[in-house]
């Protein structure tokens, strides 16, 4: 029995070594660097699906489509290895589109509790100088923009919820985790690879976590999650990516 415990320990810390935690480092790092510049955290910019070969639309687009897929390998890392566990890893975690009807209302219901007093919680951040000016998107005009962002939405929302939240929580449950302390230890790791947005960045994303480990706690789905983060991101990518410079709390 201690032999499986350390086993699961260090696969817990491979799994999210090799995803999350080591994003969480890179943001802390990044954080420190913008508090040492001159002026308040809220005069920095942190630029979200920047263009990453200026110029050359074609290599922008496979550069873009690269960092798109790469960050899904841990993920199915992260499921194979559940799968050594339970029968099938996505029912375990509720990564399937078993209740479509349920998750995606749930999903939209989600959204909006997280994303409506997200913009009040980003513009106070702002306001305290404890947020950076974000930029969720900056890619050029051009007809592949928006599919990637959506693609960049999706991503993200499969990449943390089923590490984050479905794996993580599984796993500690295994360890004999209470349902709280695995609801914060999944909120704090999604708050720290957001550090990169500031100390408003981490408390906003921290809370998300919280509501998002409940939600999974009680109900064993991911896929209301991963629906409702999509939705999240993909506002907030192609929404500012089309109207964004009209409003002037967002710049």
């Amino acid at each position: 029995m201690l032999a499986e415990r350390t086993k699961i320990k260090q696969e817990i810390w491979l799994v999210i070594g090799l995803s999350y935690f080591t994003l969480g480092v890179g943001a802390l790092i990044d954080l420190f660097y913008d508090l040492t510049l001159p002026g308040k955290l809220s005069q920095q910019t942190a630029a979200l699906n920047p263009s990453l070969a200026p110029g050359r639309p074609w290599f922008d687009l496979i550069y873009n489509l690269y960092d798109i897929a790469r960050p899904l390998i841990p993920v199915l890392l992260a499921l194979h290895l559940l799968q050594r566990d339970f029968p099938n890893a996505f029912d375990r975690i509720g990564f399937n589109f078993k209740r479509a009807g349920f998750d995606v209302s749930w999903g939209l219901g989600l959204a909006a509790v997280i994303g409506i007093p997200g913009l009040g919680l980003y513009a106070l951040g702002r306001a305290l100088g404890v947020t950076l000016h974000l930029v969720p998107a900056s890619l050029p005009h051009i007809w592949w923009g928006v599919p990637v962002l959506i693609l960049s939405a999706i991503q993200n929302a499969i990449g943390e919820e089923t590490i984050v939240v479905g794996y993580l929580m599984t796993r500690l449950d295994q360890l004999g985790w209470r349902t709280w302390p695995a609801i914060f230890a999944s909120a704090v790791l999604r708050g720290s690879y957001h550090l990169y947005q500031g100390i408003g960045g981490f408390f906003g994303n921290a809370v998300m976590g919280v509501v998002f480990g409940y939600f999974y706690k009680r109900y064993g789905r991911v896929m209301p999650l991963v629906i409702a983060h999509s939705i999240l991101d993909i506002v907030s990518f192609v929404g500012y990516a089309l109207v964004g410079k009209h409003f002037k709390f967002l710049q």
